[in-house]
């Protein structure tokens, strides 16, 4: 009966690992996770990126090989993983399009090392470390900008937006705000000249009590 007791099947099925293998494709995973945290600060777009969201990339690249290298051994287990996975809920709200991009590439390789596709996991990140790296990178002339301005009557209003009008090569109002004592206008525009000359102007204009100009990033909150 003691004998049974012991007699544990799964020690059995966990030395049938290979531990080298095992060891292999987690350094490979490592190096690629290396290799999408290098992507991930050179395309980084701010001014301070985030470190503990680059080493989770990494660790997300090693957590889903291990996964797929136990999922692929064992029907069964595979069974247990998808159930297991199946009551996780992810809460953190990803507000960067890229950092989804980066989130999928990260897993999407620990997949393929994990199923042995070493070439596919290797050739593929390069390309698309390459293409990441090229086109956001790409620098443009042509840059957004939010200007705001308030007024204190509907003339410096006027005359605020036909010097804008003159000065930019396109320019939408996003938001104006009326009270008694002032008028606030928000203006997306992409600018033709400098952009301090163009904030100067402005000020210049009688009327106009304060202008600023902040880069415009694609996100605008009311």
């Amino acid at each position: 009966m003691l004998e049974k007791i012991l007699n544990f099947s799964f020690l059995d099925k966990a030395a049938s690992f290979s531990i080298p293998d095992i060891l292999v494709a987690l350094l490979i995973s490592f190096a690629i996770g290396l290799f999408i945290f290098f992507v991930y600060t050179k395309t980084f777009k701010g001014v301070m990126h985030s470190s503990a969201f680059g080493i989770s990339l990494i660790a997300m690249d090693l957590i889903t090989t291990l996964v797929i290298l136990a999922v692929s051994s064992n029907l069964i287990t595979s069974l247990g993983m998808v159930g297991a996975l199946s009551i996780v809920r992810f809460r953190t709200v990803v507000k960067e399009p890229l950092d989804l991009v980066y989130m999928f590439w990260s897993i999407t390789v620990g997949i393929v090392v994990g199923v042995g596709l070493i070439p596919l996991a290797v050739i593929g990140s390069v390309a698309i470390g390459l293409i990441l790296y090229l086109f956001v990178n790409r620098k443009t002339n042509d840059t957004p900008y939010v200007v705001v301005i308030s007024c204190t009557n509907e003339q410096a209003e006027t005359q605020s937006l036909s010097l804008i009008n003159g000065n930019t090569k396109k320019h939408i109002v996003k938001a104006k705000s009326v009270s008694k004592e002032s008028i606030e206008l928000t203006v997306e525009v992409r600018l033709k000249e400098s952009s301090s000359q163009f904030v100067n102007a402005l000020l210049g204009i009688q009327g106009v009590s304060n202008a600023t100009l902040v880069s415009y990033n694609g996100d605008y909150y009311m």
